[in-house]
């Protein structure tokens, strides 16, 4: 089950594309967090995804919002992967342990080896405000994102 709205949302620290430690808390008391999961690079619809808040990253990167994206691929793969798409934000990895950040937010499909597409806005104060959780062909809407945020 997924994390609920109004609820803390679980602590995390991973490995960004670069190799460099993340932590939610690192934007505690400074920034809302787009928190996105989703299943692997390279694949159609999670491209998609992302090249959809790369093109608007001004709406959702800025002083009041960080976008976090997570999958259960290596760092290296994300690496790579962000270059190939010009991606700029933080893509963290969930290798290893494997999908152990997944598991905690309730999006790991077990019989599937990885996260399925969710997304947990959470506030400055930690709070997990909204979250939309959708199989893994099931693409996401950004404008639901947008909407979120502004009520925050």
């Amino acid at each position: 089950m997924a994390v609920q709205t109004g609820t803390k949302a679980p602590e995390f620290t991973l490995s960004n594309q670069f190799g460099e430690k993340v932590s939610l808390s690192d934007y505690r008391g400074q920034k809302n967090v787009v928190l996105m999961f989703y299943p692997f690079a390279f694949t159609r619809t999670c491209t998609a995804e992302l090249c959809t808040l790369r093109d608007r990253y001004p709406e959702f990167v800025n002083d009041d919002t960080v976008v976090l994206s997570v999958s259960c691929d290596s760092a290296n793969s994300l690496k790579v992967f962000a270059e190939q798409e010009q991606l700029t934000h933080q893509m963290l990895s969930d290798f290893w342990p494997h999908g152990d950040v997944s598991k905690a937010y309730g999006v790991f499909l077990d019989e599937k080896g990885f996260a399925t597409r969710g997304t947990f806005i959470v506030d400055k104060d930690g709070i997990v405000r909204w979250s939309v959780v959708n199989g893994p062909g099931e693409a996401r809407n950004a404008d639901d994102y947008q909407v979120a945020l502004a009520a925050l």
